[in-house]
């Protein structure tokens, strides 16, 4: 809330997605991360959990309007095409290969963003809650601050 003191948060298990739990395009890019990433690489947390929401306000994004999801990696908490392209390549080849559009200039790639961003609900709907992870995916769910 505004003029609330600023909160410290732990480090969280990297890379971290921060994404839209009631998107259910975002939820479909979470599963289908889910999918590809077979090692359990990436880890992930609804903006609507209370962890998501703290980690949201700590980088600047509103959790009840986001407008880009965050890739919290090597430190730094990376928005739009940044976030899809360190995603990319984390996710290894040949999904690593489609980070070549990491050439087209960044006012480009972050204009198609927020446009996909903008239209997401009007796109592929919004669920009324989050999504919740089968008992398989849980594991790969942070939902609370890692210990300090």
């Amino acid at each position: 809330m505004p003029g609330d003191p600023p909160v410290t948060l732990a480090p969280p298990p990297e890379p971290l997605w921060l994404f839209d739990g009631v998107c259910n395009f975002c939820s479909g890019s979470v599963q289908t991360v889910l999918a590809i990433d077979r090692k359990g690489i990436v880890w992930f947390t609804p903006i609507q959990s209370d962890y998501g929401r703290q980690l949201a306000l700590a980088h600047g994004l509103d959790p009840d309007d986001p407008a880009s999801f965050l890739l919290i990696d090597g430190g730094r908490a990376l928005e739009k095409s940044a976030a899809v392209l360190a995603l990319l390549r984390r996710l290894g080849a040949p999904w690593s290969w489609l980070a070549v559009i990491g050439v087209l200039p960044e006012t480009w790639r972050d204009a198609v963003y927020d446009w996909i961003a903008a239209n997401r609900y009007r796109l592929m709907g919004k669920k009324a809650t989050c999504m919740v992870p089968t008992p398989a995916q849980r594991a790969r769910f942070v939902l609370e601050p890692p210990a300090a």
